[in-house]
């Protein structure tokens, strides 16, 4: 086996949003988010890791890793113990936009890496999973609205991470190919990694949303009963499991119009209800045409496009999208296979 490499993505912005001005939403720090890289190559090391691809950012993240480098002395090891070979991705110019994860994913998959770990809600995620390829990817959640990306301590995704970059978990074992919705319009082909909802505004603006009085149509992957973001209006309706390969499909209207309303939980600290007229299965490959000419689609809770009127577009739940890893399953995995564990003679003394 030739290099082991991983990648690993921190979005300097997410967390940040104008939800914290209209909700109780917490803000992710920068140094939170610095620490949450160190301790994943701390991980890493400890799996065998030879090299981690490291993104870049003008919000101080990457900053503040490679101050944490020259503290060790060299780019091979900290005060904490040796760290792979750490590069950043340093071939395109920043932008402060979503294509500075982009670069910086199709950098990773282009030096071979095995995994990829992604710090940021919904939008972060959804970004990398257009650009991983085949690359599993695991999402780390340091967001706002965070469906998809797991809450999980880094150390532990790291051990999993690297244990599959290294080789030493079968990724088909302990990754899982995931639904992804995809909306053509007439310009663009975006993809959403949770949800696609329809509103009647005129432009994208601040692009989070919070009012759900405006939302026409609202369609997910998958929805939990106990998820965050509009996801949650069909949990609480139509749950429908991550596992499974059908979506689901609802039409919204509002309270006071519509048979149904459900209390929301649309982001952190805002309980809104949603006015729900009523819900269907979305099947895979089946396209359907929005009814969104003139207003904005939102994205994984974040308004995207902008359609002008008399314009079209659709949307499709497609059985193809990113790879991604299971923690739980990964670190099952190395438990079994006595991966992170060594066995010593009994009554022998340790040499010192």
């Amino acid at each position: 086996m030739g290099e082991t490499v991983a990648g690993i993505v921190a979005n300097p912005a997410s967390g940040r949003d104008i939800r914290r001005l209209v909700a109780q939403a917490s803000v992710f720090p920068t140094a939170e988010k610095a620490n949450m890289v160190q301790r994943l190559l701390a991980a890493f090391a400890a799996t065998g890791l030879d090299r981690a691809l490291v993104s870049t950012d003008l919000g101080g993240i990457s900053a503040a890793v490679l101050r944490a480098l020259g503290r060790g002395g060299n780019r091979g090891g900290t005060r904490n113990g040796a760290w792979p070979e750490v590069d950043f991705c340093e071939d395109d110019p920043l932008t402060g936009t979503a294509a500075d994860t982009t670069n910086a994913v199709r950098r990773m998959v282009e030096a071979g890496a095995g995994v990829i770990v992604v710090l940021g809600g919904d939008g972060t995620a959804r970004v990398a999973a257009a650009a991983c390829e085949d690359v599993p990817i695991l999402a780390l959640s340091t967001g706002t609205n965070n469906a998809f990306p797991q809450m999980r301590e880094a150390t532990v995704a790291g051990l999993a991470a690297g244990l599959i970059a290294t080789g030493q978990i079968d990724p088909d074992l302990v990754t899982h190919r995931v639904s992804v919705l995809e909306v053509v319009t007439k310009a663009r082909r975006e993809i959403a990694l949770v949800d696609v909802c329809v509103s009647l505004s005129k432009h994208i603006g601040a692009r989070a949303l919070w009012d759900p009085s405006t939302l026409t149509e609202l369609y997910c992957t998958f929805a939990e009963p106990d998820g965050i973001g509009l996801s949650s209006v069909a949990g609480q309706l139509c749950p429908s499991p991550r596992s499974s390969p059908d979506g689901v499909a609802l039409q919204l209207g509002p309270v006071g119009e519509t048979p149904y309303i459900v209390q929301a939980p649309i982001a952190p600290g805002l309980v809104r209800p949603v006015g729900v007229r009523g819900w269907g299965v979305l099947r895979p490959g089946v396209r359907v045409e929005l009814a969104a000419a003139g207003g904005v689609i939102a994205l994984d809770g974040e308004r995207e496009l902008e359609l002008k009127n008399g314009e079209s577009a659709f949307v499709e739940l497609k059985p193809d999208g990113p790879w991604c890893v299971d923690v739980r399953a990964a670190m099952a995995e190395a438990a079994r296979k006595g991966l992170l564990r060594a066995e010593t003679e009994p009554g022998k003394e340790r040499r010192r």
